[in-house]
């Protein structure tokens, strides 16, 4: 009973956000779309939107600007739920909240590495940071040496993962984004059962445990087939948590010869069985596949828990990614049948 009274509130509110996500038949309307201007137009009316983007002028808009505003959504909608969330409800937004800083400090990374060559303008999500977030964006967004960026990062929690890098090599933005990812994904597998109970630490548990499997899977074989990396290079990369692969198969999976017993290994496990067409692959789409079944289905089956929050802010991330799609597809002049496959590929 007392879930069902903490999460009533919020779960109304979230199933009213969630239906205002773009719809398959809507994603067909905007893949007809001549321009990029007529699907910002289109956007702006439907319900999703048309609060956010009221006052925008579409005939006004560069490529990065619709970029920035979409993702700025994100942010405005993460924003309505936290005023509405509760203080045990903040505590799951807060830890999935630092995911928005990772992002923001590989844009950052990127500029830094293209030597100052990218244009970074992030002055649109200020407001929002400066609200949720210890980081200073500006600062962040100046810097112009890796150096300078760590620097900037003293005091937060990110400073001692990327200070470490650099010791015996020469980092590359591939090793600090890694670094960033692997920091939060060990952290929210070391801290969930301190932050959360019952219901909502089993949902959490599931979710993450499912994703830090399937992104292991993913980056084992990338680094055999395309990087050819020695197993102890491999390893470093690796989330350090164990959820239905056991230490053994790892084990297995990063020491394999080849790509066919790399694929016999993999036939052996969990997720092979849950999914029987796995393949090496395909590791990547079944990753989306399984995270959003897991989201979906836990959703519908506890309404009210922190499963709902995740999962709607997950398909809201998802919308915009496959927004992004569409609207790069029609800038290049692709046609609706192509433009649409690009978006199931999403």
């Amino acid at each position: 009973m007392g879930s069902l009274l903490s999460y009533s509130g919020l779960s109304t509110k979230v199933r009213a956000m969630q239906s205002k996500l773009i719809k398959e038949v809507q994603y067909q309307e905007i893949a007809q779309m001549p321009s990029v201007t007529a699907i910002v137009s289109y956007l702006k009316k439907q319900p999703g939107f048309q609060d956010l983007w009221a006052d925008l002028d579409e005939n006004s808009l560069h490529r990065g600007d619709i970029e920035r505003l979409l993702t700025h959504t994100i942010y405005q909608n993460f924003a309505k739920l936290y005023r509405f969330a509760n203080p045990e409800q903040r505590t799951f937004m807060a830890l999935y909240f630092k995911r928005y800083e990772l992002a923001i400090m590989k844009e950052c990374l990127r500029k830094v590495f293209d030597k100052g060559h990218a244009e970074l303008d992030l002055s649109l999500f200020k407001d929002f940071f400066d609200r949720h977030s210890k980081l200073n964006i500006e600062k962040l967004a100046n810097s112009s040496t890796v150096e300078e960026f760590i620097s900037n990062l003293e005091g937060s929690e990110y400073y001692k993962p990327l200070k470490k890098l650099g010791n015996d090599y020469t980092p590359r933005i591939f090793d600090y984004g890694m670094a960033l990812d692997q920091y939060y994904f060990a952290n929210i597998w070391s801290v969930k059962e301190k932050l959360f109970k019952k219901r909502d630490l089993e949902e959490i548990t599931k979710a993450y445990g499912n994703k830090f499997d399937m992104l292991n899977l993913q980056w084992i074989y990338r680094s055999k087939k395309y990087y050819h990396m020695t197993p102890a290079d491999i390893y470093a990369l690796l989330i350090p948590v164990h959820y239905r692969l056991s230490r053994r198969e790892i084990s297995a999976l990063v020491e394999a010869g080849d790509e066919e017993e790399f694929k016999h290994i993999l036939d052996t496990t969990y997720y092979k069985k849950r999914f029987p067409e796995l393949v090496p692959e395909k590791l990547e789409a079944f990753y989306n596949l399984n995270l959003k079944n897991i989201l979906e289905t836990e959703s519908r089956k506890y309404p009210h828990s922190v499963i709902m929050l995740y999962s709607y802010l997950y398909h809201k991330e998802h919308e915009v990614d496959r927004l992004t799609t569409a609207i790069e597809c029609v800038r290049y002049g692709l046609s609706s049948a192509e433009i649409l496959k690009y978006i199931a590929k999403t």
